[in-house]
């Protein structure tokens, strides 16, 4: 069985204009501790800088009762189609994925992540648990820009 990379779909209505929500996701994407505390523990730029491609961050979160961390490249950066891609360079999650990225992709009136995975084994489960979780987030920056 040849693996192949599978993806899953997380997406939002937003209310904020798309380059507002955009750029917090490219410049202050480390916020989202602040923002979403009930998931992401702690968040810091290990390398580079937010908004260039290359900067890598090292994440703290908690899914489901469990606390992983995570080691994230920003591969792509693309202002003309407002999309990013994170890519997970090492973490827990690829104790179930051989890859393991996420991409931004924002319009006006709504915002969608798209999970990009390959599983280790046939036993890995998809990572619909991810799905939620990012949709909560979409909801609660477009909410946080709204009065901030």
């Amino acid at each position: 069985m040849a693996n192949q990379v599978k993806t899953l779909v997380a997406s939002s209505p937003i209310k904020c204009p798309a380059d507002k929500f955009y750029n917090f996701f490219k410049f202050n994407l480390t916020d989202i501790v602040k923002i979403f505390p009930a998931v992401y523990n702690s968040a810091e730029v290990t390398e580079g800088e937010l908004g260039v491609v290359g900067c890598i961050t090292t994440w703290t979160y908690t899914i489901g009762g469990v606390g992983m961390s995570m080691k994230v490249l920003t591969e792509v950066i693309d202002d003309a189609t407002k999309t990013m891609k994170l890519t997970v360079l090492e973490g827990d999650v690829l104790q179930l994925y051989k890859s393991f990225a996420c991409t931004l992709g924002v319009s006006e009136g709504s915002a969608k992540w798209t999970i990009e995975y390959e599983k280790t084994t046939i036993l890995s489960p998809p990572p619909e648990i991810y799905v939620p979780v990012l949709v909560t987030l979409l909801t609660l920056v477009d909410a946080f820009l709204l009065i901030n």
